[in-house]
Formats: structure tokens, C-alpha cells, sequence
């Protein structure tokens, strides 16, 4: 298991004012609508979401970044879990062609409103109890996913994309490092329900048998 970053660039390009998402509606408001995960979180305004999730090509470079460290060939599957509309699986499709795609999520907006080039491909799943045998794809990737999970339901979900991964994995979760990162996850986030720092992740992990590579998203 390696710690290795794909992210940061998408992550980073976004600007922050952490206090300003706090004040600007009630916080617990805005979450109970956002956990709801249709669509005034994919493409209602900013205060419950994205303020519209369209596809513009960032994850494209994700996607490649990716293919190039897993060496991925036309005819290898790769899963998404928590794919959203899609898109980064589009984008393996587009660095790769010849890949396989799937892709679960838990909202049925965002399956419903996939990209047309990948719908057929996407379905609406939890993450806790995934519906492919063991060792279907050769990279398993779920991308700021899992810590929306409760406990129980996260540590189902590690398990689940352990047993399905024949070879590569990788998980990027939210995280922080100290009390000043903390308070701005808790201040700019809507669903997130594991709050662990790098330890406990990693602690979580070991725990669950995952033997693949991860990083951290933390706000700065």
C-alpha cells in the first residue's frame, strides 16, 4: 500500500473561503439537502453542492496520471465507486481507449444524468455491498467517497473493494492534520461522516485487509 497523490491539482484549483461557507446558510440546513445527493447537490447552487457538475475535462488528467502509474491496456476493467455523473470514467476511455468501465453511485440523479458516452456503464449501488464477483477489475478507484460512509457502512465498503479488486486499488478521502484543518473540513463540508485524521485512516486500512494505494484531501 503506497501513498501516492493524484489530486491535488483538482483539489487545489478550487478557491476557499472556509468561514463564508459557514455563514452563508445554516450548516445543518444545507446538509440534510446535500445528503440527499440529487439534485440540489449535483446542480442546485453552490450553498447545497456543486452548483452544477458539468463535465469540462479536469479529471482527464486524472485519468492519465492514473493509466500511465497502473499501466493500464485497452481490454483492462476498472470500477468507480461513487462515480457521480461519470465523468473520470469517460476520461479513462478517452487516455485509454479499449478500457472497460463501470461505475456505481449511491444517487440515482447523478446515474440518470451520466454522461451519454458511459450511461449503459454506470448504476445505482451502494458502496457497502458491491455487485461483482471476487477479483472482477483490474483498478478499483473511489475518489472522495467513502468518508460520506457512517462507520460501519465505510468499513463495509474498504472490505467490498478489496474483494473486487484482482490487482490495483486506490482511495482518496478527506482528512486533517491539525486542529486548523479540521475546523475548515467541518466548516466547507456538506456529507461527510468519517472525520479521521491520516492515522486513523490508515488504522482503518489495516483493519479492513486493503492492500491498496491512498491519499488524503486536506483543506488547507
Amino acid at each position: 500500500m503506497a501513498y501516492i497523490d493524484f489530486l491535488s491539482t483538482v483539489h487545489k484549483s478550487t478557491k476557499r473561503d472556509y468561514v463564508a461557507r459557514v455563514l452563508e446558510r445554516p450548516k445543518a440546513e444545507v446538509a440534510k439537502i446535500a445528503k440527499k445527493f440529487d439534485v440540489e447537490y449535483w446542480d442546485g447552487d453552490r450553498t447545497t453542492g456543486y452548483g452544477g457538475y458539468r463535465y469540462d475535462g479536469r479529471w482527464q488528467k486524472v485519468a492519465k496520471a492514473m493509466a500511465d502509474h497502473y499501466g493500464l491496456k485497452a481490454g483492462d476493467r476498472i470500477l468507480d465507486v461513487g462515480c457521480g455523473k461519470g465523468f473520470l470514467l469517460y476520461d479513462f476511455t478517452q487516455v485509454v481507449p479499449g478500457v472497460e468501465v463501470t461505475g456505481i453511485d449511491i444517487s440515482r440523479y447523478a446515474i440518470e444524468h451520466a454522461k451519454e458516452e458511459i450511461k449503459d456503464r454506470v448504476s445505482v449501488c451502494n458502496a457497502n455491498r458491491l455487485p461483482f464477483a471476487d477479483g472482477s477489475f483490474d483498478l478499483v478507484v473511489s475518489i472522495n467517497t467513502i468518508h460520506n460512509l457512517y462507520a460501519f457502512d465505510c468499513f463495509a465498503a474498504l472490505k467490498e473493494i478489496e474483494r473486487v479488486g484482482r490487482k490495483n486499488k486506490y482511495i482518496c478521502v478527506e482528512s486533517y492534520r491539525t486542529e486548523e484543518e479540521k475546523v475548515n473540513l467541518m466548516y466547507w463540508q456538506f456529507t461527510c461522516e468519517m472525520f479521521c485524521t491520516p492515522e486513523e485512516w490508515e488504522w482503518w486500512f489495516k483493519l479492513t485487509g486493503y492492500s491498496g494505494d491512498h491519499s488524503f484531501i486536506y483543506f488547507e
